[in-house]
Order: structure tokens, then C-alpha cells, then sequence
């Protein structure tokens, strides 16, 4: 489906490899690396690369050169558990001669088809007897070369020829699109289209981008931390510094958009939560870059008041104004972007092939073979999303004048969190309801308020005149976001897995980002269009699989089966 050329190595190693088929390639190249024990940066000789390059953490890395034409997936972790993780189809495998940790050879060359597109290459250093024979028995029809002085082993050039029935090859998609919402959500996702050749026309119903959750004057971006290193916490951490490496791409912080990457301190809740702080960043190994744990002198010391506890320091954190952020993309989609905003959508048709968006009086307000729902809870509204369990989660933040509140040169949260000052004023928040007041409250703003002064020893605002904003937060039940094709609820018979659920054709959503949008926008909007385009996904399956929209109706079918 796609012209790009995927490229699979077993192990990264020095780059060499990487950087002779970046050289070599004459159209788009996409190259798939696992990494047992990825290089420092400081090893790296391309200056491109260097600037992106990824801390060396586990999990699945995207990194976007060259202006798109190339993209790297560096996979850290060792093969027998990074390779069960990948969706793609594979053009040309390169296995270099077998390091440290290796699966059984019958393992490997299965998954190696499993991942093989018809009449896939394959080039292997030094390989043993029982990968070749595994190889052949996998359906790859193997050459073994002659042994040189170099290698006391030959090297091995292999062919998928398998004759199993493959699946079947996705059409190459028109590239029209609809998206619905102009969000961080809706944002994200016309800027990763049109960058990737797209026309897209984005429809909002009020009169500019970022009015509704995404008009807060700060959100804050940080990466999750648990001892089990779970799902939500896994997440997290590949969108955080994949939205980290975009925002570099785009010009950087504080220079393309609003913000600051000020850092953020993270203060433990009491003694027992600064011991699990303490043990998670002990355990985990993470790079002090990415995370440092202050004992509460060195806390104290950063804030320039006591803090009993200590906390997590995260160095690449910090503050980003939404609604510039969503500007900041949308500017960057150029000619391809059609904007239609004060306009809502109120009922979606599949015509022919394509998706006709009409408003309230029955008007046109566009149409084109892909639809993408990112308009938060508003998705509902619409039929083919009503079934889905969103839920508006109320947060309003309160608005203080700099001059109020000590200066801090970073974010600082615990139950709450307050922002350096921005043109005047320092934010502070958030509170989380269910009701539906968009007024603001004062009994809000007293709660935000009293966690301050938690935060912030010694500080005394209660006397502050009623101001801030209030928000409305989309959010699923186990609170990860909805990325993919949207489920066909009336058409669901019995499911016993995600690849059951019938989808509708076309349509897609990109919902539930909860508080986490600022972070979960770039890598899900990457990964929505990874999937219209048939190109490997930018998160391990098992990532892909916890934020698929039909997971819900899938547990729905399962428990009434």
C-alpha cells in the first residue's frame, strides 16, 4: 500500500547500518532498528540525528528526519521481546552478526515472516546452521554465500517465498480527509496529514482553534512514573518524548508556540510516597535527563522554600499554551488545510465511498473518503459515536497576578499544580467534577487555592478576586486515549477479539486525551495516520491494542457472552 521501504535490523548497533541505508535510499525509507544497548548521543556522527536523538529508555522510539522522507524506530529492549511488538510489513531484514540475548532460531525466522511483505529480502551475518534450516522452514528460500576471509562463517541472502496465503494488501488510500474538532486532538492530527501529502478540511464549531479544553493559558507536559511500569506509564513515556522530538522539529518551545521546557518538580505526597519516588527512579535507571530524584534539602533548595518530602524532577518538562500550540500546526499545513470553523457538524453520512458532513439546516459542510472525530465528548452527539463511554470531567484553574505568588523558574505540582508566571499571571489548578457549571466558582477556586499553599509553604492568597477558566476534560473509563477506527456498535456480533469488532468504514477517532493532551496529540495523530497509510505503527502493539476505540464494545461483548 505504501511506497515506503521498510528495512527491519536485529540490532542497531553503532548505526552504520542505518546511516549507509539513509545514504543509499532514493525515495522514502523507513528503517526499523532493535536496540539491546543503544549508542550516547555524544556517538552519533550525523548532526541531524544527534539532535533527535532518543535517551536511552525502554520501549519504542520514533524519531522523523530528512523533512519525513525518513523516519527510524529505534526499539529498545532485546529482539525475543521487541519483535512480537511491531506492526508493519517488512521489505528487506538485516541481521547482523547475533550479540548477546538471542531467541531460539525457530522463533526468530517466525516472526521474521510474520512481519515479511511478498518476496521480502533478507541478509544475515554469520548465521548458524538452525536459523538457516528455521529460515527455510518459514518460508524464505536462503542462498548461503561463500565464506571470505573476513567471516569464518558465510553470510546468508534469503527471499520470502512463502506460499501461505498472506493477507491481503490495503488499497493505497485517497488522500482526502475530514477532521472534526480543532483541539489539540484535531491540531495534531491535520498537521501529521498534511505533512504527509494530505487535503484536509478541519470543521469547528466555534470561530477559531482551541476553545473548548485547549484554551486553558497553560498545560503542563510530564512523563507518568510507576514501580510496575505499566501500561498507562509506558504510554505516556513514548508520547512524551515523541512530542518532545516534534516540538524540536517545529522550531522548539517557546519559540514556534507559548512555553517553557522550565522543568517540572513533582513533590511526593508524604514519607511513604517519597520512599516509592525514591525506589522507582533507583529501580528504573532512568537517565537523569528524563528524571532525577531531590531528597526534600535539595527540593527546599530549588524552590527557595521547605518541602518536606523531596520529589521527581523532570528536567525536559514544563508549560505550553494550548491554544498557540494548535496554531503553531495548524499554520504549519499550509495550502492542503481547509478551515470551517463556526460551523458544527451534526450528522455524518457514508455515501458512495465517502463521508458527508452536514450541519444543523442540512447543509454540505464537506465530504471525503476519511473521517477523524477529535472533538472530545462533542463526538457523542453524533450516532456512529453515541455508545462510546465519554464522560466530561469539569476543571477550572485559577488565574493569580505574578506579583502574588513567590517567583518559581518551574512548574511545581503534588495534588495540583502552579505554572511560572506568563504575561502577568500564574496559573493554578486543577479541579476535576462532573457537573456541567461553566461559570467559574469560587469553592473551586478556594480548593485550588488551599493546594497551593501545600504546594508553596508560606503562601497566602486566599483574598484573590474570583478568576481563571473552566474546561471540560474527555475522558474514558480506564483513562487512555480512544486512537483508530471507530467501532460498529449495531453491527457487533460475537467478539472474541480487538480484530473482530467491525469498524465503520473510513471513520476514525482521536478522543479521550483527558489531561494528558498536550503530550498524547502528536503521537496519536502519528499513529492514526501510520494506520491510513499501512506504515508501521509507532507504539508496540500491545500499546496499540489498549488504546484501540473498540476495546470497550469488545469487553461489553465478552462479559455477555
Amino acid at each position: 500500500m505504501s511506497a515506503r521501504h521498510v528495512v527491519l535490523a536485529t540490532d542497531f548497533g553503532d548505526g552504520a547500518h542505518f546511516m549507509a541505508t539513509w545514504a543509499a535510499s532514493m525515495g522514502e525509507l523507513h528503517y526499523l532498528a532493535i536496540a539491546p544497548s543503544p549508542p550516547q548521543a555524544s556517538d552519533i556522527a550525523d548532526p541531524q540525528l544527534r539532535a533527535l536523538w532518543q535517551l536511552p529508555m525502554p520501549g519504542m522510539h520514533r524519531i522523523v528526519l530528512d523533512g519525513g522522507r525518513v523516519t527510524l524506530d529505534l526499539m529498545v529492549g532485546t529482539v525475543q521481546a521487541m519483535l512480537p511488538q511491531i506492526v508493519a510489513r517488512v521489505h528487506a531484514f538485516h541481521l547482523p552478526a547475533a550479540v548477546g540475548e538471542q531467541p531460539p532460531a525457530r522463533t526468530l525466522a517466525r516472526a521474521l515472516a510474520s512481519l515479511a511483505a511478498p518476496g521480502a529480502t533478507l541478509q544475515a551475518q554469520a548465521p548458524d546452521e538452525a536459523l538457516v534450516w528455521a529460515l527455510t522452514a518459514a518460508g524464505f528460500s536462503c542462498k548461503v554465500a561463500a565464506a571470505t576471509r573476513d567471516h569464518a562463517v558465510p553470510d546468508i541472502e534469503a527471499r520470502f517465498a512463502s506460499g501461505r496465503p498472506q493477507p491481503p494488501a490495503l488499497p493505497e488510500p485517497v488522500r482526502r480527509a475530514i477532521v472534526i474538532g480543532a483541539g489539540v486532538a484535531g491540531s495534531a492530527a491535520c498537521h501529521r496529514l498534511c505533512a504527509r501529502g494530505w487535503e484536509v478540511t478541519l470543521i469547528e464549531r466555534h470561530d477559531g482553534p482551541a476553545q473548548e479544553a485547549s484554551g486553558n493559558h497553560a498545560g503542563i507536559f510530564m512523563p507518568l512514573l510507576s514501580k510496575d511500569d505499566n501500561i498507562p506509564t509506558r504510554l505516556t513515556r513514548t508520547a512524551y518524548l515523541f512530542a518532545l522530538r516534534e516540538w524540536q522539529r517545529m522550531g522548539g518551545v517557546g519559540q514556534v508556540f507559548r512555553g517553557a521546557s522550565c522543568g517540572v518538580l513533582q513533590l511526593a505526597r508524604d514519607a511513604n510516597h517519597a520512599r516509592v519516588q525514591r525506589e522507582v527512579v533507583e529501580q528504573g535507571g532512568y537517565p537523569p535527563e528524563f528524571v532525577r530524584w531531590l531528597d526534600a534539602p535539595a527540593a527546599s533548595a530549588l524552590l527557595g522554600s521547605a518541602t518536606p518530602h523531596g520529589g521527581w524532577l523532570f528536567g525536559q518538562g514544563g508549560w505550553a499554551r494550548p491554544s498557540s500550540l494548535c496554531q503553531a500546526m495548524l499554520d504549519a499545513c499550509g495550502e492542503r488545510l481547509h478551515r470551517v470553523f463556526h460551523a458544527e457538524a451534526l450528522t455524518l453520512a457514508h455515501v458512495d465511498g465517502e463521508w458527508q458532513v452536514r450541519a444543523a439546516d442540512g447543509a454540505l459542510l464537506a465530504q471525503a473518503p476519511t473521517l477523524i472525530l477529535a472533538n472530545g465528548t462533542g463526538a457523542t452527539r453524533l450516532a456512529q459515536a453515541a455508545e462510546l463511554p465519554l464522560s466530561a470531567l469539569r476543571g477550572q484553574v485559577t488565574h493569580l497576578a505574578a506579583e502574588r505568588v513567590p517567583p518559581q523558574s518551574l512548574v511545581v505540582c503534588r495534588e495540583a499544580y502552579v505554572t511560572p508566571p506568563s504575561d502577568g499571571v500564574v496559573c493554578a489548578g486543577a479541579t476535576y467534577g462532573t457537573d456541567d457549571e461553566r461559570a467559574l466558582r469560587a469553592s473551586c477556586q478556594q480548593e485550588n487555592l488551599t493546594r497551593l499553599a501545600e504546594i508553596l509553604d508560606g503562601v497566602r492568597v486566599d483574598d484573590a478576586p474570583l478568576a481563571g477558566r473552566v474546561g471540560f476534560r474527555c475522558a474514558a473509563p480506564d483513562r487512555l486515549p480512544l486512537a483508530g477506527a471507530l467501532p460498529d456498535y449495531a453491527s457487533a456480533g460475537r467478539l472474541e477479539q480487538l480484530s473482530d469488532v467491525p469498524r465503520h468504514p473510513g471513520l476514525y477517532c482521536l478522543l479521550g486525551y483527558a489531561s494528558r493532551g498536550i503530550i498524547w496529540a502528536p503521537l496519536m495523530a502519528e499513529l492514526l495516520v501510520s494506520q491510513l497509510e499501512g506504515t508501521p505503527l509507532p507504539v508496540e502493539a500491545t500499546l496499540a491494542e489498549a488504546i484501540d476505540p473498540g476495546r470497550f464494545l469488545l469487553k461489553q461483548r465478552r462479559r455477555s457472552q
